[in-house]
């Protein structure tokens, strides 16, 4: 994935108060474990206004009129998730605000770290951990197990 590409969202989002944890695979990445992906996983806080600045920091790094479909509706439903796909990059942004009653935003613990110039918002190593051990792709599974390990996590 292009680092300088999630440079510039990530610093949009600060630059816009958005209210966010770096969640899944990047997360994993921003805490040292080296892990592919292609999209960044971001929970958002699901308010009305936090939705609004987000399609904000989207728009200025996208310029993309079809962000004007997303709705705070959409991340407030019943289905609380959106896949956002840039007009142009390699990558996509899942956006969600809760994982159906295992966790919502106000569930997850997070940190700040440094990513370049920047301090973002990211799940700590035991909530990524929790996330991931439960469920049924093995590739959270091998992630979980990272997690363990790295951070020597011994909650079962």
């Amino acid at each position: 994935m292009d680092a300088g590409a999630v440079e510039s969202l990530l610093r949009s989002l600060e630059d816009h108060g958005v209210r966010y944890v770096v969640v899944g695979g990047m997360a994993l990445n921003l805490h040292g474990l080296a892990r592919f992906t292609q999209d960044i996983d971001l929970f958002v806080e699901p308010t009305a206004g936090n939705v609004e600045r987000l399609k904000a920091a989207l728009d200025a790094v996208y310029h993309d009129p079809n962000l004007a479909e997303i709705s705070a509706e959409d991340l407030l439903g019943d289905y609380p998730a959106v896949q956002y796909i840039p007009p142009e990059g390699t990558f996509h942004v899942d956006l969600l605000t809760r994982l159906g009653e295992a966790f919502s935003f106000q569930d997850l613990a997070f940190e700040r770290i440094p990513f370049g110039a920047l301090r973002v918002s990211v799940a700590t190593p035991l909530t990524l951990y929790r996330m991931k051990r439960g469920t049924v792709r093995p590739q959270d599974w091998a992630d979980a197990a990272a997690l363990k390990r790295q951070f020597h996590l011994d909650e079962e």
